[in-house]
């Protein structure tokens, strides 16, 4: 049954109702998916302007690929929900990203059409070039394709799955979607590189207009085929992945289906590692998000007709992304030495003013994490004194460097660690539970977890104030906003604060917690700690509440395992303390998504959850 809204839409439930379409039927169906995800997400919020950009791509490889048993493995994400929506997952758009529903980004275990989970950028040509050797190994009659954007193309890991790719005989076709822009605008020489497409289209036609005169005269037909790569070099952009072992074609407009789907057709036929580089615009068919694809990228619900976004906001609060925004540039204007690292997460970090008001200090490095790390450590070595402001999630990927650049060498660098802890719709993949359990173990380094505005401002000036590496973790959430912001004043190293005095049992709060902590404690007399250091360890204090309460309670957010917690064990293990000491945060298991409220009850962390247990726990 169709609708006069999408009556070709209507009929797709899967890629083989896509493929009995007429060719000349795609352009509408194309124009009927733009319109239907722009009303979906519209109601749920989600990563519109990456997915408007991806609609032709995406007709076209369903179109001409024998999904799912070729395997399409996209990049970060972002981009998508056309494939989802294509895929039998329509009617599920409403549930997007919500408790239960489905995933913002491709995930094995709900679809067979999902070959490859991501999150997390840059993965995509290592996964298909490992599907391809695969298949290759297994004699199977099955592609890989890669796609990935521009954006994905500035982190190291993408140049790593080239150069290997290249370099052996597999059948893997990459498509490089440049609409110069990833998350924040591109930086960097592979922007500026596969900015000259119009050289591309200059050399083709000079090359074949050449080619037939030439081959009549063979000393000069010699000459020229010398002579070419030479040629390529000063005037196409493709000549970077042609020397990498890729046979390259493009660039070509990536939202027509009139000059993708033959190309394709063609490259189909065609063996070894190939790359088609297509130019599309992000946030392709909707005005509003045309004109602010940033602001689309990752969108909240919005009307439709206007592209107004709802407001979340309440007076008197802000993020702590805000809280630790205002700091910086404050920080900045009194020191100008402090410089801004990113790895392509202005807005995301809150960075956005910093790099209006100090442009010569702000370094956006693209999507290299690991390169983010250690040029903030060149950095401080010679004098300057970086903040490196990333997600915890994407820490991860420069943990060596942390250990072994900045660490072992004692450089002083601070670390503001955002999205620590759970983070809600975005799921798995970006949830920062493991940073205090990889960060405890290094020698040399503090870290803190602020509990509101207040200890962030504190937390974040003795980090900047301590000699060597510092970081401080804080979660994506909401605090009090103060009438101004305190750049001056420090937390004494290693020293928690004692806010309730109780007799049954002491919390001790690591981080945002520590509210809901109060509120039990009030209820069941108890004492509540604002630990704020997880290293250095207040151990002293540690000793006068084991000393003077039964029961010890450790609350955080972020993984049990190798946790805030597991350090007080430690220390009363050390000091010979047989306390019972429960411990409340993240167990053994991936989070789901949902908003950050219902994941923590998941995890039995909301206040219902945790005065349960410590009830429980006291009882018992």
């Amino acid at each position: 049954m169709t609708s006069d809204l999408y009556p070709l839409l209507d009929t797709i439930q899967s890629p083989t109702d896509l493929r009995s379409l007429k060719e000349n039927q795609l352009p509408q169906l194309a124009e009927e998916l733009r319109a239907f995800l722009i009303q979906s997400l519209s109601k749920t919020g989600g990563h519109l302007a990456s997915g408007l950009g991806s609609v032709e791509i995406t007709i076209a490889l369903h179109y001409l690929f024998d999904t799912p048993n070729d395997r399409l493995v996209w990049d970060v994400g972002h981009q998508c929900y056309p494939h989802k929506i294509l895929t039998g997952r329509r009617d599920q758009m409403a549930s997007l990203r919500q408790k239960d529903g489905l995933s913002g980004f491709p995930k094995i275990t709900e679809s067979e059409y999902d070959h490859f989970g991501v999150g997390h950028s840059s993965t995509s040509i290592s996964a298909a070039l490992g599907m391809a050797i695969a298949a290759k190994a297994k004699n199977e009659d099955r592609k890989a394709v890669a796609i990935i954007g521009d954006g994905g193309m500035t982190a190291g890991m993408a140049f790593e799955a080239l150069n290997h790719g290249g370099c052996i005989d597999t059948d893997l076709l990459v498509i490089l979607n440049d609409n110069e822009m990833s998350i924040s605008p591109n930086v960097g020489a592979m922007s500026k590189y596969l900015s000259r497409i119009w050289s591309g289209k200059i050399y083709s036609n000079m090359r074949a207009g050449s080619k037939k005169v030439l081959q009549r005269i063979p000393s000069a037909w010699e000459l020229a085929k010398r002579a070419e790569e030479h040629v390529k070099g000063m005037m196409v952009p493709g000549t970077l992945f042609e020397e990498l072992g890729f046979s390259y074609y493009g660039p070509i407009n990536g939202h027509n289906l009139g000059d993708i789907i033959p190309l394709i057709k063609n490259m189909q036929h065609l063996s070894g590692p190939r790359l088609l580089h297509i130019v599309t615009q992000k946030g392709k068919g909707y005005p509003p998000a045309e004109a602010d694809a940033c602001k689309f990228h990752g969108v909240g619900p919005f009307n439709a007709q206007t592209g107004e976004v709802s407001s979340l906001s309440k007076p008197g609060v802000q993020s702590y992304t805000q809280a630790f925004s205002d700091w910086l540039v404050q920080k900045a204007e009194q020191d100008p030495l402090l410089h801004a690292v990113t790895p392509a997460m202005r807005e995301g970090s809150g960075l956005v003013e910093f790099s209006r008001k100090f442009p010569q200090r702000y370094h956006d490095v693209g999507i290299a994490e690991q390169h983010s790390v250690t040029v903030a450590a060149g950095m401080a070595r010679d004098g300057l004194k970086p903040v490196v402001a990333i997600y915890s999630t994407f820490l991860q990927r420069a943990y060596d460097q942390l250990i072994h650049d900045v660490a072992i060498q004692d450089l002083d660098i601070t670390f503001a660690i955002d999205r620590a802890g759970i983070v809600g719709a975005d799921g798995a993949t970006h949830t920062g539970s493991f940073d205090i359990s990889y960060v405890r173990c290094i020698p040399g380094v503090i870290l803190m977890a602020p509990a509101n505005a207040k200890d962030m401002h504190e937390l974040l000036n003795t980090a900047y104030q301590y000699p060597g590496p510092a970081l401080v973790r804080y979660p994506r959430d909401n605090t009090d906003k103060l009438p101004q912001i305190d750049t001056k004043n420090t937390a004494e190293l290693g020293k928690g604060i004692v806010l309730r005095q109780g007799s049954r049992a002491a919390l001790l709060v690591f981080g945002t917690l520590l509210d809901i902590a109060i509120g039990i404690a009030e209820t069941l007399d108890l004492t509540v700690v604002n630990m704020r250091f997880i290293k250095p360890l207040d151990e002293a204090l540690i000793e006068e509440l084991a000393a003077s309460h039964e029961n010890l309670v450790t609350i955080e957010d972020g993984s049990i395992a190798g946790g805030a917690g597991t350090a007080v064990l430690e220390c009363l293990s050390e000091r010979r303390l047989t306390n019972p000491c429960l411990r409340l945060g993240l167990d053994d298991r991936f989070p789901s998504q949902g908003n950050r409220q219902q994941v923590l009850a998941e995890y039995g962390m909301d206040k219902t959850g945790i005065e349960s247990t410590i009830q429980g726990f006291i009882q018992s």
